[in-house]
């Protein structure tokens, strides 16, 4: 039987985001902390033991033994192969932050963390989604259609959140919820997007990328579809960037569970005192 497509390059994924650093990096995951923080806070109990799956864990780490919402953590870098490593039932919480978005085999990610956890353990993924970069995906495909007379994979496709309840459910979690984080982004021109993105280590690791080097020609015209197309009126640049938050729990007996069909004592049509007509 064939396994998922692979869509990413999970090796030099990881090798990039080893190597990714500066302010925005910083910014980045600052803003991820605070999230985490407070959708945790919504949640009435505190954790005994919980692992963390994060490319930089160290923060995060400290911002979850600060909070006092769970009591010991234990820390795991993602890795390249589609076995995450993790020991069933070990866990009351697991978090996976911005890995999820780079991932070939999502629903079997999403069921390995779920089977970490014991009854009644909260499962948390933060990720890229939605229309992240829609800008830079559509300037780079009119840049290599004028200059190349075709296209290549430069970005990678991003999880709708619409799909994420039903893959939380198919993980085997109960109660999904799935949330956007819209982060608004200005640069002085889409070169300078390009340099952060780099530098967050989220550079093109696509399979299907091309392996040709990228021309000064190609990239000028890129940046020029760019500022042409979604510049404003000052002469910057606006940038898309969603964070998807997804939080589900592990099944257990103490849940609250949907209502048989037909267990309704009352009809609709009279709370809402109008006709009940046959269809």
């Amino acid at each position: 039987m064939n396994g998922p497509p692979k869509v990413f390059d999970r090796t030099l994924y990881l090798a990039r985001q080893a190597g990714a650093s500066g302010e925005a990096l910083g910014l980045l995951e600052a803003r991820v902390r605070e999230e985490l923080l407070d959708r945790l806070a919504a949640v009435n109990r505190t954790f005994g033991s919980g692992v963390l799956i994060a490319s930089h864990p160290r923060a995060f780490v400290e911002a979850l033994a600060g909070s006092g919402k769970c009591e010991r953590i234990h820390k795991r870098l993602p890795v390249a192969s589609d076995d995450l490593g993790l020991a069933a039932g070990q866990y009351d919480l697991a978090v996976s932050l911005l890995d999820l978005h780079a991932v070939n085999d999502v629903p079997g990610y999403m069921a390995q963390v779920a089977a970490s956890l014991v009854p009644d353990g909260l499962a948390v993924f933060a990720f890229f989604a939605g229309d992240s970069l829609r800008q830079l995906r559509e300037a780079w495909l009119i840049a290599e259609q004028q200059v190349t007379g075709g296209v290549s994979p430069r970005v990678a496709p991003m999880i709708d959140l619409r799909e994420t309840g039903g893959l939380l459910q198919r993980a085997g979690l109960a109660l999904p919820v799935a949330d956007i984080d819209r982060l608004p982004l200005r640069y002085g021109d889409a070169l300078s997007l390009m340099r952060e993105i780099k530098g967050l280590g989220f550079s093109n690791c696509l399979a299907g990328r091309s392996r040709r080097f990228t021309t000064r020609r190609l990239l000028l015209a890129a940046a020029e579809a760019y500022g042409r197309d979604f510049g404003d009126a000052d002469g910057r640049v606006p940038a898309t960037a969603e964070i998807a938050w997804a939080m589900a729990w592990k099944p257990h007996a103490s849940q609250q569970q949907p209502l048989k069909p037909g267990s309704a004592k009352a009809r609709l049509a009279e709370a809402l005192k109008v006709r009940e007509e046959k269809l």
